[in-house]
């Protein structure tokens, strides 16, 4: 076996089984979506090797060209890497966020001595009350305003209230769409967040600020209602974006792989009024809830929501909070009247 006949990954598997080549959406539309919202919901970890090119446009039937011009998007985004004589390969995703390491390490000391105080009987309060008597006052500490952005507001200010739990008391998380962030700036924030596959989309209108990309898993409201469904229920899903519609079909497959054939259909599919109405379950990816007002008595409806991953929050989220609160700590805010708008 060569270099450019490795086996698909087992990671890239659910993903690739996903791309319908039936659909009207382009399989190269298709294929490049599976691969960048893989990697944005973690299906597809960092280092994950991808097929060659080559590979790729045989498994699919597509051009080299059509594949290589995938492969140089997904790298123009910061979602994977090419090593010289190795392949292609998932990237960390961090855009310009702060030098993580060393905050990472101070992480998973701290939750070591988290576990050792549990042993003592201590709470993290108490426990946090003892290390602020050791050093600094609490007070001390200064707030920062973190801004997640994403494609539309309901969804956002769903994750932004999820990251609340993670930060410092003085700390603000804000919610704001990425038209918002082109519109009127960052709001005066110091730190942004937002799904990996839109970090570099991000950075051109960030002014500079760092930017967290996290991955994000389905919720468990959505991963239950999966498991839940009918084996016999004909089950019809609306994906708002076509590149998200090979993910959201994996990801169905995934949760209730008792239910056969799920039809998976872009919202302006010429076909979606038919397929909705003989569907006995709709899903509808964020975006696109709309639909479920149009639905007949009967039919049963949820959305195909997401959160943020515990994992990305705890190695990628708080080290780049405290990173950037390290960063800060000796400059004064700016309080201009710009920097001070608020994105509603």
């Amino acid at each position: 076996m060569t270099k450019d006949d490795r086996p698909i990954p087992d990671a890239l598997q659910p993903i690739v089984a996903a791309v319908d080549r039936a659909s009207p959406i382009p399989v190269s539309v298709q294929l490049r979506g599976a691969l960048e919202f893989g990697i944005a919901a973690g299906e597809l970890p960092p280092g994950t090797q991808l097929p060659s090119v080559r590979d790729m446009a045989r498994l699919f039937g597509l051009s080299p060209v059509t594949v290589s011009g995938v492969y140089v998007a997904l790298r123009e985004a910061g979602l994977i890497d090419s090593r010289v004589g190795s392949g292609s390969f998932v990237a960390d995703g961090q855009g310009s966020a702060p030098q993580l390491q060393p905050h990472r390490d101070l992480q998973r000391r701290i939750a070591e001595l988290i576990r050792l105080g549990g042993e003592l009987g201590l709470t993290p309060h108490e426990l946090a009350a003892r290390v602020a008597g050791g050093g600094r006052l609490a007070g001390s500490r200064r707030g920062l305003r973190v801004l997640v952005v994403s494609n539309f507001h309901g969804p956002t200010e769903t994750y932004a209230e999820v990251l609340r739990a993670y930060v410092a008391p003085g700390d603000t998380v804000l919610a704001g769409t990425f038209q918002e962030l082109r519109d009127v700036g960052p709001a005066g924030a110091d730190l942004i967040v937002t799904p990996r596959n839109f970090v570099a989309d991000v950075l051109r209108d960030a002014q500079g600020l760092p930017v967290v990309g996290l991955t994000f898993i389905p919720t468990e409201g959505t991963r239950v209602a999966l498991a839940s469904l009918e084996p016999d229920a004909r089950v019809v899903a609306v994906s708002y974006f076509p590149h998200f519609l090979p993910l959201m079909k994996a990801g169905i497959t995934r949760f209730a792989p008792h239910v056969a054939d799920p039809h998976v259909l872009v919202r302006d599919d010429p076909a979606l009024t038919q397929e909705l109405s003989g569907a006995d379950v709709v899903i509808y990816a964020s975006g696109a809830d709309y639909i479920a007002a149009g639905l007949r008595p009967g039919q049963r409806a949820f959305e195909y929501l997401h959160t943020p991953d515990p994992r990305a929050i705890r190695e990628d989220f708080e080290p780049a909070l405290e990173a950037r609160r390290a960063d800060l700590q000796s400059f004064p805010r700016d309080t201009d009247e710009h920097q001070r708008r608020k994105l509603v």
